[in-house]
């Protein structure tokens, strides 16, 4: 009996993982002034958002993957950057010379009032959250790490972020939705 309650819980917590509705949001892209929302983008497959910072050592190593990523996927799944942190050197302004120094061309958003941080649960930089659009709803399919190796992308063995993006293309259901995020803490205000 305890065995057929535990199954039944279970199932019912992972569907929740995998029907967690995104509500609308609307973040300013400090790059250009621009609001972004996921009305932005109605017509997209997906939507990847990855929360990072301009400091966390860990956001650096992923810097060229998150920007492959994109570049692969651009026709169908938007990259938005989201930093939510709060301190001095994280500041719009500090966000925009970040980007200029690294060449970053996809929307870099501010989220000072980490609303979109506790509505998805981003505890970590970087914290990726695969969404996928279902008629204008959407919905998280994948959040947790990029991969299995943060510091030397040569050796990575699993590429959780780009293989769910795979499934998801494929109309497949992804077998792991969750990998624990490795990276630098966010601090809540």
């Amino acid at each position: 009996m305890k065995k057929s309650i535990l199954l039944i819980v279970s199932f019912f917590v992972f569907g929740f993982l995998q029907a967690q509705e995104v509500p609308n949001f609307t973040l300013t892209n400090v790059l250009n002034g621009q609001a972004i929302s996921l009305d932005t983008y109605p017509s997209c497959s997906g939507m990847l958002i990855i929360f990072t910072s301009n400091t966390c050592p860990y956001d650096e190593h992923y810097r060229t993957r998150i920007k492959n990523l994109s570049n692969t996927y651009q026709d169908n799944i938007p990259v938005l950057l989201v930093n939510p942190l709060t301190d001095d050197n994280e500041s719009a302004e500090n966000m925009v010379k970040k980007a200029k120094n690294l060449g970053i061309n996809m929307p870099y958003l501010a989220d000072k009032d980490q609303k979109l941080m506790h509505a998805l649960g981003a505890t970590k930089t970087p914290h990726a959250f695969l969404l996928k659009n279902s008629g204008g709803k959407f919905t998280v399919v994948y959040k947790g790490a990029i991969d299995d190796n943060a510091q030397v992308a040569a050796d990575v063995r699993h590429a959780y972020l780009k293989d769910a993006i795979e499934i998801m293309l494929s109309n497949q259901t992804i077998a792991t939705p969750e990998v624990r995020p490795v990276g630098c803490t966010i601090r809540k205000k």
